[in-house]
């Protein structure tokens, strides 16, 4: 039974209609309990929609967890390690919002609107039952390692783009996080215009930083659209030998 309830919340084979009819209902509920961010005022159907939405949140929960010796394969350690992996502390992070509208005693964080924070984390349970977000994270961890490359180069150049318009707009920014959110959106060449350089010099550095910005934002995404490619072409191989 254990097992059987495994294949169905986890990924099983395509043909399991089971399992496809949990990975939609599920992927139904996480929509519906996003609903109320979309609205600042609590009206009363949200309340029921929270309610309604923890709950199954709370038992896909509970059967995960009484199913991850299985998926885990460590014994008895299982138990007590799924409840630290990355997913897991998403489903607590979502269920959360469940234990602060039903326990008086969390009134005061109820009331707060950190609390839309910890429902914002719903939407990161779409990870789980989409095949297409499963198929961008195996190409991003195939190609970790060029990726790291591209990020530390890109946070170098923010750090010294930084450094050089810090020194020499100091009129202009009066923090050094001025100077690297700047530098942060040059290097996305978003161009919000809050915060700009006013001196030749300054804007000279604008310019070179421009151009570099377009060649680091250009090499992450040739590196993701080459592994996805590949990883496309190894699936069509594994289903067309």
């Amino acid at each position: 039974m254990r097992n059987r309830i495994f294949q169905i919340i986890e990924s099983a084979e395509e043909n399991d209609r089971a399992s496809a009819a949990y990975d939609i209902i599920m992927i139904a509920i996480i929509v519906i309990g996003i609903i109320p961010l979309a609205f600042k005022v609590r009206y009363p159907v949200f309340f029921f929609i929270d309610k309604f939405v923890g709950i199954a949140f709370l038992i896909d929960y509970i059967l995960r967890l009484w199913t991850a010796d299985i998926k885990l394969k460590k014994g008895m350690k299982s138990f007590f390690i799924y409840p630290f992996t990355p997913m897991a502390l998403i489903d607590l992070v979502s269920i959360f919002p469940l234990f602060v509208s039903t326990y008086h005693g969390l009134r005061l964080l109820r009331l707060t609107r950190g609390i839309r924070l910890f429902r914002v984390f719903r939407t990161l349970k779409i990870i789980r039952y989409s095949k297409n977000v499963d198929l961008i994270i195996d190409v991003i961890k195939a190609q970790r390692a060029p990726l790291c490359a591209v990020c530390s180069l890109a946070v170098g150049y923010v750090l010294i783009c930084a450094l050089v318009i810090f020194n020499v707009e100091p009129n202009t920014f009066h923090t050094f996080f001025d100077a690297i959110y700047w530098a942060t959106v040059s290097l996305a060449t978003i161009g919000y215009g809050d915060l700009c350089p006013t001196t030749t010099i300054g804007r000279l550095v604008t310019v070179v930083s421009s151009f570099v910005g377009i060649a680091i934002v250009a090499l992450p995404a040739s590196v993701i659209t080459a592994g996805y490619i590949e990883k496309l072409n190894e699936d069509k191989d594994k289903t067309n030998p």
